[in-house]
């Protein structure tokens, strides 16, 4: 199970999916809905320190 280790970094938007990378980097990807084709788009948020 993940831990979360901040809260309210980014603003979300309804329709995409956020997640880690392996580098670490906030990504946010479109999520596909009722059959539609998929974009391969990705927008990385750089992580703070």
């Amino acid at each position: 199970m993940g831990k979360i280790i901040a809260k309210n970094v980014i603003k979300r938007e309804s329709g995409y999916l956020y997640y880690v990378d392996g580098k670490g980097n906030v990504c946010e990807a479109k999520m596909a809905r009722g059959g539609r084709k998929k974009k391969a788009k990705k927008k990385v948020v750089k992580k703070k320190r």
